[in-house]
């Protein structure tokens, strides 16, 4: 630890230097953000290290088609044009979707946008026999995009994408398909190693350098196409720093301006010295996700009832210093898909105990598992100490639970697999803890409720199946009345809740620490975060 935090060091005393030279001959004003992940995400297209790299790697140098309106912050965001400036299904077909792109739009090599360029990208990450195919790539974002079947140039500035059934849903698809440039890629001999230094995207920032798992400088693109998003300042440092208290220390240093994830224990402090503290609600839970393959310990619902029956959730939000709200299922009551489930998650250790006693378990006999946890970065949360919190609580009504800690990257791969790929059950796992996006009914629900995406074909991890639910998803994505689909949404969302998917525990409310010299920063109702927001 010592040489790394030295190593740091070094890097915080020579960066101000720099920037001081660099502002002396261009005025130039810098962000430095202390970001909570372990290592630059991949600045190739489709970033890694889960749904927070968007904001870092992915939607700063690039551009969806469909974009997520992240700009705001005292409503929720919807989705809006990218680089399609309209998009409509077939009124004849309605698995046929049709893209109007933008003309004049540019990446940063000075390359066209065109629809070759997004055909090209759609490869890119779902042909694997194309030259272009990148696995890494591939792997971030095909379990995003499960749609889609096929897709075709028609004209020079329109592409037609057919999805495998008819899904009213899919335009929230594709706020996570980023389009890269075609000719960076072969002006970079066609590695996307190499790419990878020399990213070329068509979004506010482009990528000036990168030092892998020290930092990131993304600089304001002047000719960016969308106006109305240019970068309110110059160049933002990324730096990576997945300790808590070290990126506190940071920030309380003068070292960054910014950082997420602030260590509860340290907030009094901060606020004392006087930095802001910003949070918002927030899309994004923290759950158990259960294994129901058969084997596991899990099968059994009255468990499953009896786990989310046995938190303390205010002690968790506590133990939080506030910055989480207790969670009643995968949805916040206030969600219009939250419907009205007869099982009332809440704390009653006397009805869990009844349930595993009913199940043959207790304190004296008690039920074994192992569950597959990250070192850090799921979500704005304290995946440690949450978790022994959560060990310790199941111990007391006989469900004796043992972690397997990995890295983030490594349990996404474990979760993209799923419960029942020999990495997880050969292994004994039978559940995993991770942050889950639930913005919209795509990522809230239907991918981890529909039995067609049992992992790997998507990431309904643990293999869930309910044939009643699986007919309301069908009738979700076949019609294109909102007031229909809120309300079968709902039916699906208390049928989740009902059925004890998961072990739902707290919400997320995103909290960022901002220096006094930070002028503006929107703190969106999002995972999503839109950095041309900030402001120095």
């Amino acid at each position: 630890m010592k040489p790394k935090t030295t190593k740091l060091s070094r890097w915080f005393a020579a960066l101000p230097l720099a920037l001081v030279l660099q502002g002396s001959l261009h005025a130039e004003t810098v962000a430095r953000y202390g970001i909570s992940m372990a290592d630059i995400p991949l600045t190739t297209g489709q970033p890694d290290r889960g749904a927070g790299a968007y904001q870092f790697t992915g939607h700063t140098l690039y551009d969806p088609l469909i974009a997520w309106e992240a700009n705001v912050g005292n409503r929720p965001g919807k989705l809006v044009p990218g680089l399609a400036s309209e998009w409509k299904v077939d009124a004849k077909d309605n698995k046929k979707w049709v893209f109007t792109l933008r003309k004049g739009v540019k990446f940063h090599d000075g390359s066209e946008f065109n629809a070759d360029a997004v055909v090209w990208n759609l490869d890119k990450v779902l042909a694997d026999k194309s030259p272009q195919f990148d696995a890494k790539q591939s792997a971030q974002v095909r379990p995003r995009i499960p749609s889609i079947a096929s897709y075709r140039k028609v004209g020079d500035y329109s592409v037609e994408i057919t999805t495998k059934d008819v899904d009213a849903l899919f335009p929230y698809q594709l706020p996570w398909f980023l389009i890269s440039s075609p000719a960076q890629w072969e002006k970079m001999g066609k590695d996307w190693n190499k790419v990878a230094a020399k990213p070329s995207g068509t979004g506010p920032f482009r990528l000036d350098k990168l030092v892998p798992r020290e930092r990131a400088d993304l600089v304001k693109n002047t000719a960016y196409w969308d106006k109305a998003r240019m970068a309110k300042t110059d160049r933002i440092v990324l730096v990576p720093i997945p300790d808590a208290m070290t990126r506190a220390n940071a920030l309380l240093n003068g070292q960054v301006d910014i950082i997420e994830t602030p260590p509860p224990d340290v907030l009094p402090q901060l606020k004392g010295a006087g930095f802001k503290l910003v949070q918002n609600v927030t899309p994004h839970v923290w759950p158990y996700h259960f294994s129901t393959q058969p084997g596991s310990p899990w099968t059994d619902i009255r468990v499953r009832k009896a786990a989310n029956l046995a938190i303390d959730r205010s002690a968790v939000v506590s133990l939080m210093s506030g910055l989480a709200t207790p969670a009643k299922g995968q949805l916040d009551p206030t969600s219009p898909w939250f419907g009205k489930p007869e099982f009332k998650i809440g704390y009653d250790l006397p009805a869990a105990r009844a349930l595993m006693a009913q199940a043959g378990y207790g304190p004296s006999r008690p039920l074994k598992a192992k569950v597959i946890i990250a070192q850090g970065g799921t979500g704005q949360m304290l995946s440690l100490p949450m978790n022994e919190f959560i060990q310790q609580s199941l111990a007391e009504i006989g469900i004796q639970v043992s972690f397997e800690v990995v890295e983030l990257e490594n349990l996404y791969l474990h979760w993209r697999s799923g419960a029942k790929a020999d990495m997880n059950a050969g292994k004994g796992i039978t559940a995993i803890n991770l942050g889950y996006v639930t913005a919209d009914p795509f990522y809230a629900l239907t991918r981890f409720a529909d039995s067609r995406y049992v992992a790997p074909n998507g990431v309904n991890w643990g293999g869930y199946n309910n044939p009643k639910v699986d007919a309301a998803i069908d009738q979700i994505r076949t019609t294109f009345d909102t007031k229909k689909q809120d309300g079968l949404l709902s039916f699906v969302h208390q049928t989740m809740v009902n059925d004890a998917l998961m072990l739902w525990v707290v919400h997320d409310v995103n909290p960022h620490a901002l220096s006094p010299k930070v002028k503006e920063f929107v703190q969106a109702q999002h995972w999503f975060q839109d950095l041309t927001t900030l402001r120095m």
